[in-house]
């Protein structure tokens, strides 16, 4: 039977999209018949034992605290602590293969290990760490520590004997820097239909209580970072709701921007028709995408958002709901405009009230909207398809001998 160790950031019982992502792959893992763990870095903040099972997955901690003082050395230390952690695990279980997924920090620590024991280590992208630092506010681009974040990425792009990456605008820029396109394989995000895909009535209850009765309901539901243009989608609810005075906005969710846009929200006309939840636990998450008519994703174009596809659309169609998003090339790759969601010019809060306004006079067009956006995500978003994209690389790796597979 086929082991496979996941090496990761962080998991389960923590949420995030990354978290999400993780839990669908292992599942589908599992279900497939092969052995998979995980083992996660010092980041992972939720607690807890050593070893642990989370809704049936088993994962590892790496100890301690994440390093503190000069940032490079603080990573390279939880780089090399990261590494013992897999290197303990390796010893004790022996897996086949190792999967590592970003950011690229992960990366290191895996390829130290997998060198040594001579196991294949796949790198799987969901986003170039030194992009995401920016999104997050947290990075300047073009900075020596964007530049040297971007230098690691690539050497272990080039070091790993295979890559997965989540979409194409990943992809294609692994390719610009002269990465062989034979060594990358697309794994997209997916939806588990099986745990996310039969939507759930609307409680009038909870509609009573959000104040939504009567009301055409635009929602997000997500985390509030500034790259998710919340405020451009706060700033055409002026515009939304002259058009439709029924238009209501439902924010559910939290992060670092939640605070400026509970102060925007408050300064608008219209703060009467916009509702901030705050968090939800992930088990009520589906009560309220059902509360919602279209659900939003206003993000800011720049190269985070223009290179990584979401996950959220995807569960946004799973469940039965319109879709409306920007135009950036994330949500180009999964929404195809006028037939499976709506896309709008990204920074532009009267494109974005003109294109729900439209959206929420067509009622007619809605059922068929749904429909299609559902079989879309059942047909080539679905992870018990997805999964299969992965075996043949495993299998390529597994069936070339020695530390020839990464030169190869």
């Amino acid at each position: 039977m086929t082991r496979i160790l996941h090496v990761l950031d962080h998991s389960l019982p923590m949420h995030s999209g990354y978290t999400f992502r993780t839990r669908a792959i292992l599942r589908a893992q599992i279900a497939k018949g092969w052995e998979v763990r995980g083992i996660t870095g010092r980041r992972h903040k939720a607690g807890g034992p050593q070893e642990e099972l989370v809704d049936g997955l088993a994962f590892h901690r790496t100890p301690g605290e994440p390093a503190t003082g000069n940032p490079l050395l603080r990573e390279w230390r939880d780089i090399a602590a990261h590494a013992d952690s897999i290197d303990a695990l390796v010893r004790a279980w022996r897996p086949d293969v190792i999967h590592a997924h970003s950011p690229v920090l992960n990366a290191i620590a895996a390829h130290r290990v997998a060198k040594r024991h001579d196991i294949p280590m796949i790198y799987e992208i969901r986003a170039f760490w030194e992009d995401a630092s920016v999104g997050n506010g947290t990075g300047v681009e073009g900075s020596p520590r964007y530049w040297l974040t971007r230098q690691l990425e690539t050497h272990s792009v080039r070091s790993a004997d295979a890559v997965a990456v989540i979409c194409e605008g990943l992809r294609g820029d692994l390719i610009a820097r002269g990465i062989d396109p034979a060594k990358i394989i697309v794994s997209p995000n997916g939806v588990d239909m099986e745990q996310f895909g039969a939507p759930v009535p609307r409680d009038p209850a909870l509609t009573a209580k959000l104040g939504l009765e009567g009301a055409e309901v635009v929602g997000f539901i997500g985390s509030f970072y500034d790259y998710e243009g919340l405020d451009d989608l706060i700033a055409a609810m002026p515009r939304l709701v002259r058009a439709r005075p029924r238009a209501k906005l439902l924010l559910v969710g939290g992060g670092p921007m939640e605070q400026a846009l509970r102060d925007q929200a408050l300064a608008c006309p219209f703060a009467d028709h916009i509702r901030f939840v705050g968090r939800v636990p992930h088990d009520q998450v589906e009560n309220y995408y059902s509360q919602v008519d279209v659900l939003a994703y206003p993000r800011k174009a720049m190269r985070l958002t223009e290179l990584v596809t979401p996950l959220k659309p995807l569960e946004a169609m799973a469940q039965g709901r319109l879709v409306a998003a920007s135009s950036v090339g994330g949500h180009r790759e999964l929404i195809e405009d006028g037939v499976t969601g709506t896309l709008f010019a990204p920074n532009d809060p009267s494109a974005i009230a003109a294109a729900l306004a439209d959206l929420l006079a067509n009622p007619a067009i809605w059922e068929e909207r749904r429909a299609v956006a559902r079989a879309f995500v059942e047909r080539e978003r679905n992870w018990s398809s997805n999964i299969l994209r992965y075996e043949p690389v495993y299998q390529r790796l597994l069936a070339c001998p020695g530390r020839a597979r990464a030169a190869a």
